[in-house]
């Protein structure tokens, strides 16, 4: 027992230093966006594809989503019902050029991972006394919320309005893709580890993990919005966050200074 909680602690000082390097990993790097446009819409797929599987918030909401089900028939509903969501809001939004800051819609994602987990831990009942809303709906819900984070990402590219719904759903494709591969990744490594006794208290530690991960994520993600005056300012990268943490205190350091001054000469 004690050597499964050690493995466990291993695991989440992991994940921390992964998401500690990755939070504040806003915008699409310049060579990116130069791909888009030479390569068309195969690139638009692989695009999709790629930022589904470094997408941290939306594989960790998914793997929260399939932590207990053993049913085929559950995981399709479900899934389904994710992908529903999505695809929906990526779109909806990214046709009618509807944007929304890129740092408080991933805030909001990620609460999301920290509701599905408190939801897989019956959160609701055991320390609220109360029926969980119906996860189907919630899945639902949230995944439209999630289509609104790609949806951003996807519109910081020089989109093509003459083959604008080809390049959404080119991309669309590409993030669907992306989530069946991770997908069958998860299924393999939770079915696997289901037969063995350390799941229990392993599903009991991941589930208060993804908790935490999310409510990380979401301070992480307001603490970028809190630095950024334009909603449009994606290119929060960790280097540009000393950068304004500096701008900041040099900033105040003037104002001193300022004040000091007329102070003085008062």
């Amino acid at each position: 027992m004690l050597s499964v909680m050690k493995q466990l602690r291993w695991m989440l000082a992991l994940v921390i230093v992964l998401f500690v390097g990755q939070a504040f990993g806003h915008g699409m790097s310049e060579a990116e966006k130069l791909s888009i446009i030479d390569g068309g819409n195969l690139r638009y797929m692989w695009l999709g594809a790629t930022h589904m599987l470094s997408g941290y918030d939306h594989l960790l909401f998914v793997f929260g989503i399939v932590f207990f089900l053993t049913n085929f028939k559950d995981i399709v509903k479900y899934i389904t019902a994710f992908t529903v969501g999505h695809s929906v809001t990526l779109l909806y939004a990214t046709f009618n050029g509807i944007q929304i800051n890129y740092f408080l819609i991933d805030a909001v994602i990620g609460l999301s991972v920290s509701y599905i987990a408190f939801a897989n831990l019956d959160g609701f009942k055991r320390l609220l006394g109360i029926k969980a809303p119906s996860l189907l709906f919630m899945i639902t819900g949230l995944g439209l919320i999630h289509g609104l984070g790609l949806s951003t990402r996807l519109q910081q590219l020089p989109l093509n309005k003459d083959d604008l719904l080809l390049n959404i759903i080119s991309f669309n494709v590409g993030i669907e893709a992306g989530q069946v591969l991770a997908l069958a990744v998860m299924l393999l490594f939770l079915a696997t580890w289901r037969r063995a006794a350390s799941f229990k208290p392993f599903s009991v530690f991941s589930n208060y993990a993804l908790i935490a991960a999310g409510g990380f994520l979401f301070l992480m993600q307001m603490h970028g919005y809190s630095h950024v005056s334009n909603p449009d300012e994606f290119g929060f990268s960790a280097d540009n966050h000393i950068h304004e943490h500096i701008k900041m205190n040099e900033e105040r350091a003037a104002e001193l200074v300022k004040k000091n001054t007329h102070e003085t000469i008062d």
